[in-house]
């Protein structure tokens, strides 16, 4: 007997056998037991997940000699018949190679003619996407109004491209895409059920290698089988698929950790010497930062199997929680930028060195594997911002906002200072300014004034008038923004008052009408304005004045 693939061995052959698809079996049995059957379904969702294999079990439900059921007998000759493709009453059509008007025609031309064998005539049109817009015109009637002996699955993998009218005549279900936890416990069951030895580094990298398709891990599962002359083993996973090696970015994590650009670089000459592929170790460098950073967020988290506990865990310790998300932004741009340089290595070196060159603004030096600390930690700087104010008192020269910013972060001398009881109405008005924030939160700091700041939380007196600007996100926004600007998260509380002192828009409304009324006093002393009033008895309309900038 010929080999058969996993991908067709392990084919579900009930409801119950499908994996990671709960939502859309319960609905599909419930209508199955209670014989509330819609005469068109669409499922949708990404390539291997189970749309054609829903839909086969779907016809083998409708057409059991035992019965409509949700669980057919699977013995009987009609389903036999549809598990071996041969059922003359399921007609599946691939929407690719019938794109043609006339093909659709000729299809739907025996719709009406009641089914040879079964209960139902069942068409599986699959990527129905793919049909032309004539295509699609002579199916709709059909699909709207079929036989009662007539079922339509249609199956897509972009439903964006199917039209709406095509949508709204069928009942519509979305297929998700498998997670690794479900495509790793399949592929374990399968290899147990084979057995075929493994061992969970392999199944780790498998399922991530599917990328959510259960079709996709279980060709990869039979290409490791041939790879490994029966067995499934982790570094022959990774070989075959072309990951790169976990402890040769356990190395680079290393080198950056230690702040090391001349171990950083060698590391990168012994992988291009294995013929590594870069992108690849992008992706597992970005996915092992990933790590790092959930354990860092919840340390008791069990990490991946693919990767090595103990190493991730040090790696969390030693890499301040700040390095980490910004050496994930940085990978995550160059991963896009890669196909645009020179060559693959060149564009991995330039990531790296990114990773070298920027820092937080305020971090603290991260630990090397040595004990000794790469760069000093900014104590004092933190120490002196909790004392300071991001709005400075008038002392007869105006600061400026990015001053004020600049001091808060750096710890000058002068950021020192101690912090008045009162603000300056002016200095506010250019923090605000400075902001650069839009929409309500923009207007929420306008109609405010400095209260105080403690060095943690900063307290603004909003005018009462204009409560009703603290809706939605609008507090949350503008405290990003002054945490932004800052350099450092800062909390902000707002109360609500008659503000004593002048909020920025008063200040800006106030300016306005003084500028309203210089342009409107220039214009009356204007001669000609004069003239014309003296001899055309003109009248000067103040509302049509304005002043020019």
């Amino acid at each position: 007997m010929s080999y058969q693939v996993l991908a067709r061995k392990w084919r579900p052959q009930l409801f119950s056998q499908l994996v990671g698809q709960e939502h859309v079996v319960q609905a599909l049995t419930n209508a199955l037991d209670n014989e509330r059957l819609h005469h068109a379904y669409l499922f949708t969702g990404t390539r291997g997940v189970g749309k054609t294999t829903l839909a086969r079990i779907f016809a083998k439900s409708l057409n059991c000699e035992q019965g409509v059921s949700a669980i057919p007998c699977g013995v009987c000759d009609a389903c036999r018949e549809i598990d071996e493709g041969r059922f003359v009453d399921l007609l599946e059509v691939d929407a690719a190679s019938r794109t043609k008007v006339d093909q659709t025609r000729e299809l739907l031309d025996n719709v009406p003619y009641a089914p040879v064998r079964g209960r139902y005539k069942v068409y599986l049109i699959d990527e129905v996407h793919m049909f032309s817009a004539s295509s699609f015109n002579a199916l709709l009637k059909t699909l709207e109004e079929p036989p009662p002996h007539v079922k339509f699955v249609l199956a897509t993998t972009d439903p964006q491209k199917v039209p709406v009218t095509v949508l709204s005549r069928c009942l519509q279900f979305n297929l998700k895409r498998l997670s690794r936890e479900q495509i790793e416990q399949q592929l374990k069951h399968i290899l147990e059920q084979e057995s075929i030895i493994f061992d969970d580094e392999s199944l780790s990298l498998l399922a991530r290698g599917a990328d959510g398709s259960m079709r996709d891990g279980l060709s990869l599962l039979d290409q490791a089988i041939a790879f490994g002359g029966g067995r499934v083993k982790g570094d022959e996973v990774r070989s075959m698929i072309g990951t790169v090696g976990a402890d040769q970015v356990y190395r680079l994590l290393d080198a950056l950790m230690a702040q090391d650009g001349t171990g950083l670089l060698q590391q990168v000459e012994k992988m291009s010497q294995l013929a590594t592929d870069f992108t690849s170790a992008t992706r597992e460098l970005l996915a092992m930062l990933h790590q790092i950073a959930l354990l860092q967020a919840v340390p008791e988290i069990a990490p991946d199997e693919a990767f090595d506990a103990s190493r991730l865990k040090g790696f969390a310790e030693g890499i301040n929680p700040e390095d980490v998300q910004l050496y994930y932004q940085i990978g995550l741009t160059g991963q896009r930028e890669l196909p645009l340089a020179p060559d693959p290595r060149s564009g991995f070196e330039m990531l790296l060195l990114r990773m070298l060159a920027f820092r937080p603004v305020g971090a603290t030096g991260s630990v090397s594997g040595s004990g000794e600390k790469s760069r000093q930690p900014t104590i004092e700087q933190g120490r002196s911002a909790q004392r300071t104010s991001p709005i400075r008192p008038s002392t007869g020269q105006k600061s400026s906002p990015q001053q004020s910013v600049k001091a808060e972060i750096s710890g000058s001398p002068e950021v020192r200072e101690p912090v008045p009881q009162a603000a300056d109405p002016a200095q506010w008005d250019n923090f605000v300014a400075a902001l650069k924030l839009g929409g309500i939160a923009s207007q929420l700091a306008h109609h405010s004034v400095f209260e105080s700041w403690d060095g943690e939380t900063l307290c603004l007196k909003l005018d009462s008038t204009h409560r009703h600007l603290r809706v939605g996100q609008a507090e949350a926004r503008l405290q990003d923004g002054i945490s932004n600007q800052l350099g450092r998260a800062v909390k902000l509380k707002i109360s609500e008052a008659v503000p004593e002192a002048e909020t920025p828009a008063m200040r800006q409304e106030r300016e306005q009408r003084d500028r309203q009324r210089e342009a409107e006093a220039s214009m009356s002393q204007d001669p000609l304005v004069r003239e014309m009033e003296e001899h055309f008895s003109a009248k000067l309309v103040s509302d049509s004045i304005r002043p020019v900038d």
